[in-house]
């Protein structure tokens, strides 16, 4: 990324406001012309005054006032003027900064909308990265067009403006003044070029920070239930002190160039004055003692932009740093989620899976060779221990990922002919933990269906055994539903699966967060909803795996096992070790004695 290139890419969200952009070049040139007034104005002063005071017998009072009065009402008028045409250009310029602002923030999340998950799984793409890396893009982003149009344009139109000037009092004094401008122009790129690792470093730097104190707050219950405060805090300060030495750094060779620029910047004023003064005194033509001043205050509008070129130029660097950032999220293309033309009237659920291959984005392969068949109206069971691939399943058959090889079909058209909008319509998918936006009870659940009405709402909030528990709230289903427990949030998002009413759903451990009653409860539900459906189910809760119509035992990514409950358990190996293990693990012969004696 280059100062052209980023300037190709700001382009497209400055356009819509070109109005703007015209207001704020015709106010740079009106502010640029008043720039040069004090100048002029003194120029004639101090000769004016000089012939005063040389005139036989005295100056006159009565002249003199004459010329005080009319200077006081140049520069008044001016400075009005200038009061004017500076609070404008400044309110235009930021009113076209925030825009731009905002229609960065709004495109990027769109685009992010607009992205395959494999994006947000992919290293470098963490949250807290994410979230560093957008809102200092958009900052840096917003800065650079406020720079251009209050800061940048203003200032080299002014010193363009007075460079003109000087050539035409005197070509000497204009090329004296023009030399040192690209002196100071080369000091300041070989300052950019020294600062640019150190500038990506603290880029990253960061992110890092942003990133650590997300984990920290995400983890907050775990840090302290180990009590691992102390390592969590060194852990953060030895990011921090990497990014101190990075910005000490930095810093260290800012100052020195600023440094260097400014004492370049003042030879240019001492040079001016030992020339100006010269041709003066050897009565060079049309140089008298007010062209002394005219020079020295034109040569401070030429210096201007290079008294301010080196903050100005730093934040141009970090816009550089940080829009390959931004704009890396903005034009990843190939991260844009793959969708067909097929959106069939009805969608059956008949899924089948030939040869399927799968690897995540950090090498992990999660499938080996996958074939089933998912058939439409049955309940399938996808049994394994931890890391088997059954999730991956799931998310290849929402279209979340693509397989690497293989075919999978849904009522006999390929997956990614699908239409994904269309599919995932179709789907409803109730995971182990699943997402609760911040708003109300009602808003969560109507998340599930937008066009729902209350009555749909409460009826989806009954099946899913959450009504009584809402009704007991002061604000019912206004409440805020991060409110709730992990239980009840866990039904919110059943009741979201409700409202929907899709033909296939995805349940990937939906009973996880609730109590036993809860469970039994959840389960009628679901059993009631399951009729006439293609239900895929994961879960390590027998009692739903064995209502299964059919059953795919995975063991390290790779079918082992298939056939009905019954079968599959007389098959021996890995589903009868789980079937097992579960049944141990619930005391099922204790609790089956324990309920016997009671009755009896």
């Amino acid at each position: 990324m280059n100062i052209w290139k980023l300037l190709q890419n700001i382009l497209p969200f400055v356009k819509p406001y070109r109005w703007l952009v015209v207001v704020t070049l015709v106010l740079t040139l009106v502010g640029s012309l008043m720039a040069q007034v004090n100048a002029v104005v003194l120029d004639r002063t101090v000769d004016a005054i000089n012939a005063l005071i040389q005139q036989p017998g005295g100056f006159s009072w009565g002249s003199a006032v004459r010329i005080l009065t009319v200077i006081s009402l140049i520069l008044l008028g001016k400075e009005v003027v200038a009061a004017v045409v500076t609070f404008c250009q400044r309110y235009y310029g930021e009113r076209m900064r925030i825009l731009v602002s905002r229609d960065l923030s709004l495109q990027v999340v769109e685009r992010m909308l607009s992205f395959r998950m494999a994006f947000f799984t992919s290293e470098g793409n963490e949250t807290g990265k994410l979230q560093s890396r957008i809102d200092r893009g958009i900052m840096s982003l917003s800065n650079t067009v406020n720079n251009f149009f209050i800061e940048i344009l203003p200032l080299f139109t002014s010193a363009i403006l007075a460079l003109v000037l000087m050539f035409m009092a005197n070509v000497y004094v204009g090329l004296v003044a023009l030399c040192i401008v690209p002196i100071y122009f080369y000091v300041t790129y070989v300052q950019a070029s020294h600062m640019k690792g150190g500038r990506r470093g603290i880029f990253g730097g960061h992110q890092a920070v942003s990133q650590g104190i997300l984990n920290i707050i995400e983890s907050i219950t775990v840090i302290k239930s180990f009590n691992r405060e102390q390592i969590e805090a060194q852990r953060q300060a030895a990011v921090q002190r990497n990014m101190t030495d990075l910005q000490l750094n930095t810093r260290k060779q800012a100052y020195l160039f600023n440094g260097l620029k400014s004492f370049l910047e003042q030879i240019g004023t001492v040079l001016i004055i030992i020339l100006t003064a010269y041709l003066v005194l050897i009565d060079y033509p049309g140089m008298t003692i007010g062209k002394i001043m005219y020079h020295v205050m034109l040569f401070a509008n030429v210096s201007a932009p290079i008294r301010q070129l080196h903050r100005i130029y730093d934040d141009m660097n970090d816009a550089l740093i940080y829009a390959e950032g931004f704009f890396g999220i903005l034009h990843a293309d190939d991260e844009v989620e793959d969708t067909g033309q097929h959106r069939p009237a009805a969608v059956k659920g008949d899924f089948l899976l030939q040869d399927v291959d799968f690897t995540y984005s950090n090498g992990t392969k999660a499938l080996h060779h996958v074939s089933m068949h998912i058939e439409p109206g049955k309940i399938t069971a996808l049994v394994g221990l931890s890391g088997a691939g059954k999730s991956t399943i799931v998310n290849l058959l929402d279209k979340f990922y693509h397989p690497d090889c293989g075919s999978i079909r849904l009522d006999g058209v390929e997956l990614k002919q699908w239409d994904t909008r269309w599919l995932r319509e179709n789907v409803g998918l109730v995971l182990q933990k699943n997402h609760i936006f911040d708003g109300t009870i009602e808003e969560n659940i109507r998340y599930g269906c937008p066009s729902a009405t209350h009555d749909d709402v409460v009826r989806a909030a009954r099946q899913a055994y959450l009504y009584d528990q809402v009704m007991q709230l002061p604000q019912q289903f206004e409440t805020s539903a991060l409110q709730l427990s992990g239980g009840q949030q866990q039904r919110v998002a059943i009741a979201r699966m409700f409202i929907k009413n899709p033909p296939i759903i995805f349940l990937d451990e939906p009973t996880a967060s609730l109590d036993a009653i809860a469970t039994e409860q959840i389960k009628s539900s679901i059993d009631a909803i399951k009729r006439g459906r293609t239900v895929i189910i994961i879960s390590h809760n027998i009692g739903q795996i064995i209502d299964a119509d059919q059953i795919y035992v995975l063991e390290q990514g790779r079918v082992v096992q298939s056939g009905t409950p019954t079968e599959v358990y007389r098959q021996g190996g890995l589903y009868k070790d789980i079937f097992d293990a579960s049944a141990r693990s619930m005391n099922v012969d204790k609790i089956a004695n324990t309920r016997n004696q009671a009755i009896s």
